[in-house]
C-alpha cells in the first residue's frame, strides 16, 4: 500500500514539475529583461501562505505550487527582483491527488505603478472542482497571501 502511494505521490511531484516549468514561466520575455532601463527598481515578494478555506468533499490530499515571475516559492519564501520594470507575475495551483487529479490555478499580473505603499498584500483564489463520483461539481478553495515590498 505504502509503494501505492509514493507511486501516487511521484506522479503529482511530476505534474507539479511539469505545470511549474512549461506554464509558469513567463511567456516570451527573459527573467528581469525590460526595454525602459531608466525606472527600474527592486522588489521582494514573499509567500505569506497557502490555504485550503474551505473543502466540500473534494478530497484531503493535496499538493500546490506558487510561483513569481515564474520563481517557484513555499510558504515563508522570499524572492528578490531586481530592476523589475513594469510587472510581477503571480502563479498558484492546486491540485487533489486521486486517480483522476482535480486541479485548479490562478494568475495575477501586477502593475508596478499600481502599488501605492512600500507594502503591498496581494491574495490569489484557486478554486478546485470535483470531477468525478457522488460528489462531482463540489468544490474547494485556496488563498494564497503574497507580500510585495518597495526596497
Amino acid at each position: 500500500m505504502k509503494e501505492k502511494h509514493s507511486f501516487r505521490s511521484l506522479i503529482s511531484l511530476a505534474l507539479l514539475l511539469v505545470f511549474s516549468t512549461a506554464l509558469l514561466l513567463p511567456g516570451g520575455q527573459a527573467y528581469g529583461k525590460s526595454s525602459s532601463q531608466s525606472s527600474a527598481k527592486t522588489y521582494t515578494v514573499k509567500l505569506v501562505s497557502a490555504e485550503l478555506t474551505s473543502n466540500d468533499h473534494v478530497g484531503n490530499e493535496w499538493a500546490w505550487s506558487a510561483s513569481v515571475d515564474g520563481k517557484s516559492l513555499d510558504v515563508g519564501d522570499s524572492i528578490t527582483l531586481k530592476n523589475a520594470k513594469n510587472s510581477i507575475i503571480l502563479k498558484s495551483y492546486a491540485v487533489e491527488q486521486d486517480k483522476i487529479p482535480d486541479e485548479g490555478s490562478a494568475e495575477k499580473s501586477i502593475s508596478l505603478k499600481s502599488l501605492s505603499s512600500n507594502k503591498t498584500t496581494v491574495k490569489l483564489t484557486v478554486t478546485v472542482t470535483e470531477n468525478r463520483g457522488r460528489y462531482s461539481g463540489n468544490k474547494a478553495v485556496w488563498v494564497f497571501t503574497y507580500q510585495i515590498s518597495k526596497k
